[in-house]
């Protein structure tokens, strides 16, 4: 276990944020572990905004970005984290999952995967590209999802930029520092919630 967090710490810090967001997801450039958080700001469900320094005041975060609850790995992921919530909270912590998705598409998310941690809306892309971890979808790609699988990255987002955020947990303490980080340009594999749990204690020590 402490190799495999080993691993996602050196991954995390041998990265630095891009200057321009790139046009694919492996050419992403992150925000170091070791590194504060810059001024972040998304929209609740309920379309208000909120800084992520406030929702930090308490307690520290397990941040979840996620490409939106379009996406079936996603899906699964909110789901693990949902059945571990409850020992983060024990260790102090608090699970906050970031998407595109407009707030009127987070609430179909809270319903369909049963959640009791908060959903918060980047559809502006602001966070995500103000952390790195921001990749623009080239227009064949969005026509294919559209026509084919029927999803409109426009619609959900509200937003005609096309982007969307490689699937990313970081751990922040509640100086915004980040602790741990594991980002992956293949979405469909994610961050194992017994990492998340082992980086969670010894963050919270």
């Amino acid at each position: 276990m402490i190799k495999g967090i080993t691993l996602l710490l050196l991954i995390g810090l041998s990265l630095s944020v891009c200057a321009q967001v790139p046009a694919a997801a492996e050419d992403v450039c992150p925000i170091k572990i070791g590194e504060t958080l810059p001024a972040l700001t998304f929209n609740t469900v309920e379309g208000e905004s909120v800084n992520l320094k406030r929702l930090l005041q308490d307690k520290p975060a397990v941040l979840v970005f996620y490409r939106g609850g379009w996406c079936p790995y996603c899906n699964v992921q909110l789901g693990q984290m949902q059945k571990i919530e409850q020992q983060l909270l024990d260790m102090g912590l608090q699970i906050l999952a970031v998407s595109p998705d407009r707030p009127e598409k987070l609430k179909a998310s809270l319903e369909k995967n049963d959640i009791n941690y908060q959903l918060l809306s980047d559809s502006s892309m602001s966070a995500s590209r103000s952390l790195g971890i921001a990749f623009k979808v080239d227009d064949e790609t969005v026509k294919v999802y559209k026509d084919k699988y029927k999803i409109d990255i426009e619609a959900d987002s509200g937003f005609t930029h096309h982007q969307l955020p490689v699937p990313a947990v970081l751990i922040v303490d509640r100086q915004g520092v980040v602790q741990f980080s594991y980002i992956n340009p293949n979405y469909k594999v994610r961050a194992d919630t017994d990492v998340i749990l082992a980086a969670a204690r010894a963050v919270s020590k």
